[in-house]
């Protein structure tokens, strides 16, 4: 377990003075950061919502780093009991949970606002405008090598993630948070460029990209250090495990009190599941129902929501014993870097996981409210990265900036503005383009959801 930092190391404190481990530091430098504090105004499902129970990307982040570090402990207890010669000790089983506890707090943290939808939004916008914008009466897509191109049509908070931890996110050089590799490489989702995405391969990591060109080396240090190569970190599993357990039981507890799926629907969903599996040894139907009825006995004020909030917790357990038999059952084939599926794979977890996304997809995502929300969301990102983008095209460039574009321009983060110079030292024309789009693209993910909305409103005089 790598406890090597990616760049440097602060202070001049003796080392007998901090008895945290490297990655406990990792954990006081994340709670202690802008960025993610910023997550508290990041959309989980429903934007801009004024409730206090709806989760945001801050709460979603939090759960997700509880359950990464809760199934460190039970999977690496599982390890030490039953595989005692395979060299993993006590102390790594600590390292892991306290890594995966990291991991969680960081893994959406590069995400722009009005959550996926917000990714979503900026591909789209690349895809219709890039072949259109021209510099120095080039279009800009000619311009640019074929995976910084590819970088805008693939857009991917995960791939910003990384960016913005490294290079974006200043304490006191310009080196990101100086985080352990072992960290680093667990958020990597995705181990391959905007050029190397390729669905029908069948494996996991390469359904997205993990990481811009602009910081293909940091990539390539971290995989180096920690031995991973172009293969998913044997965490990663964990960590994606842990972030699809917690959206996706959260996804229907929302749904729930938000009105969009009632105790009565839910009991329909799971009764067409537990037909199709009727040899599960955990029947959520049944389990449902029981709740319910234990919610009536007690003379609960609303056993429906009784029921299905104590319900999401029993699934919770249920589910986080299936990540833990995936992983265990293919250890060889995840340490060996060959495993080519999620840690539900064959199991009814598996199809459980399925219904819950289903049910949000039909119940809330595609439901009319949401389309409307998703609408001006949509024109509020169209209009700053329209705005931005042309704004940026010259700067740092021998052409004058006119006045709109000279205002534009100092409204982005001087830490984004340093990060972009500091890249931008010695490169080709080419790459210094390519890097001004990465900077509006930083700078949009930068953005909470109310920011974007109200610096929209003022930029379009919307008193």
């Amino acid at each position: 377990m790598s406890t090597k930092r990616a760049r440097g190391s602060y202070g001049s404190v003796k080392k007998t003075a901090d008895l945290r481990s490297e990655f406990e530091k990792d954990y006081h430098r994340i709670i202690g950061s802008a960025s993610f504090r910023r997550l508290q105004d990041k959309t989980q499902v429903f934007p801009l919502d004024q409730s206090d129970f709806i989760r945001t990307r801050l709460t979603h982040s939090l759960e997700v780093s509880s359950l990464g570090k809760s199934l460190g402990q039970n999977i690496g207890e599982n390890i030490l009991k039953y595989r005692p010669n395979c060299g993993f000790t006590l102390q790594m089983k600590e390292d892991i949970s306290h890594i995966l506890q990291c991991a969680g707090l960081i893994h959406d943290i590069g995400n722009p606002p009005f959550g996926h939808f917000g990714e979503t939004a900026i591909r789209e916008w690349f895809e219709r405008n890039l072949h259109q914008l021209e510099f120095r009466g080039k279009p800009v897509d000619e311009i640019l090598a074929p995976q910084m191109r590819e970088d805008f049509y693939h857009f991917e908070g995960n791939a910003q993630a990384l960016r913005l931890v490294t290079r974006l996110h200043y304490l006191v050089d310009e080196n990101g948070m100086n985080l352990t590799y072992a960290l680093l490489n667990t958020i990597i989702k995705y181990p391959v460029p905007s050029t190397g995405i390729d669905k029908s391969t069948g494996n996991i990591k390469d359904k997205k990209m993990g990481y811009y060109y602009a910081d293909r080396q940091i990539f390539e240090d971290i995989v180096r250090e920690t031995g991973a190569g172009n293969c998913r970190h044997p965490l990663t599993y964990i960590l994606e495990a842990a972030d699809d357990l917690a959206y996706k039981t959260a996804d229907i507890e929302d749904a729930f009190v938000k009105g969009y799926v009632s105790f009565h629907t839910l009991l329909e969903e799971l009764e067409k599941l537990c037909s199709q599996c009727p040899d599960s040894t955990f029947n959520v139907l049944e389990k449902l129902k029981e709740l319910y009825v234990r919610g009536k006995k007690q003379g609960v004020k609303n056993p429906e929501s009784y029921a299905v909030k104590n319900w999401i917790v029993r699934v919770q357990g249920f589910l986080m014993g299936c990540v833990t038999f995936g992983f265990t059952s293919h250890y060889d084939e995840i340490m060996g870097g060959t495993y080519k599926h999620d840690l539900f794979y064959g199991t009814f977890g598996e199809k459980l996981m399925d219904l819950l996304g289903d049910i949000a997809y039909r119940y809330v995502f595609s439901s009319s409210d949401i389309y409307r929300m998703e609408m001006m969301e949509a024109v509020i990102l169209d209009y700053l990265l329209e705005r931005t983008v042309r704004a940026v095209l010259y700067y740092d460039t021998d052409k004058k900036l006119d006045y709109i574009d000279t205002r534009t321009v100092s409204f982005i983060s001087d830490n984004y503005r340093n990060a972009y110079k500091l890249q931008a030292k010695g490169k080709s024309d080419a790459e210094k383009l390519y890097l001004r789009l990465l900077l509006v693209t930083d700078y949009i993910c930068g953005m909470t959801d109310s920011y974007a909305k109200r610096l929209y409103q003022e930029l379009k005089g919307i008193i």
